[in-house]
């Protein structure tokens, strides 16, 4: 398990990925809790699985429960560093199925409820599945106590 473990948790990325983590952990911990929660005006699980059910992703009280845990969990543990590339390769996929699922059909513009920010957090969340987590994150703390036994 250590070989898997210390690949998981493994980073050179610096501050970088530092910088990349914060504001897209944010953001999705907002989008989860709007979907889960029916906070910052969100419709909570009921409500965004009536608007899931309704575009064609059956059962939609299931997958706005998937959706939300996936933006609302990945995100905090995103923000703390824990499990970075797992979590930020969940939160990837998520994105693509928000794109393909909601906003392709409307074009490229946010303005217009395109994919433009869908497609922003599927980057940055891709970024992070390759390089993991970089400094002050959890992981690390993981890495340095598997890799030295």
């Amino acid at each position: 398990m250590n070989p898997l473990l210390n690949k998981i948790t493994g980073s050179q990325a610096g501050y970088a990925a530092l910088a990349l983590r914060i504001p897209i952990a944010i953001i999705f911990i907002a989008h989860g809790s709007q979907k889960l929660f029916g906070l910052f005006g969100g419709y909570g699980l009921t409500g965004t699985g009536q608007f899931m059910e309704s575009i064609g992703l059956a059962p939609g009280f299931l997958m706005a429960l998937f959706a939300g845990s996936a933006e609302f969990f990945g995100g905090l543990l995103i923000l703390i560093g824990l499990l970075t590339r797992p979590a930020a390769m969940v939160l990837a996929i998520t994105m693509l199925v928000a794109i393909f699922t909601v906003h392709i059909s409307n074009g490229l513009f946010l303005a217009n409820n395109g994919y433009e920010f869908g497609l922003a957090l599927f980057a940055a969340s891709l970024s992070l599945a390759f390089s993991g987590a970089g400094r002050f994150a959890i992981d690390n703390l993981i890495h340095n106590s598997t890799a030295h036994k």
